[in-house]
């Protein structure tokens, strides 16, 4: 499984210890920066890795900024990409379940390490449910169509 990583300043750490962990459990990664704490738009960071996982580059995503927030709503402007910003393993694996997001965000400011890696973890070992799941991930992407 090949995961693309983006971060801004802010997120720089938490991504570096993803990006060891990830590489550590045997999955492909592609970083897509930054690389410093010198301070960039958590925007363009959020277009390459989202960018990768809508043109099936890579099978998901992780993103990480101070928040998540921001770097999450970003990835989400770009077609196809269904990103959740999440802060404890329930919302992770339940994002994947019923609405098979490929990709998520993490805020480092508000997420420790420890639990950062917990949430990656459950996220990648979950499975979308289908079912009456699916038919709701249609009505999204429809309104991502008609609108878009």
């Amino acid at each position: 499984m090949k995961i693309a990583l983006g971060c801004d300043h802010g997120g720089l750490n938490l991504k570096n210890a993803i990006k060891k962990h990830l590489e550590e459990n045997n999955y492909e990664v592609e970083d897509f920066g930054t690389y410093s704490t010198d301070s960039v738009d958590y925007p363009d960071y959020a277009k390459k890795a989202a960018m990768a996982v809508a043109n099936g580059e890579a099978d998901c995503g992780v993103l990480v900024c101070g928040t998540g927030i921001g770097i999450g709503i970003s990835a989400n402007k770009v077609k196809g990409i269904r990103c959740a910003t999440v802060g404890d393993t329930f919302s992770a694996r339940m994002t994947k379940a019923h609405n098979d997001a490929n990709m998520i965000a993490l805020g480092e400011r508000v997420t420790g390490i420890g639990l950062g890696l917990d949430i990656v973890d459950a996220y990648l070992n979950s499975e979308f449910e289908g079912g009456r799941h699916q038919r709701r991930i249609d009505k999204m992407m429809e309104i991502e169509s008609e609108s878009l």
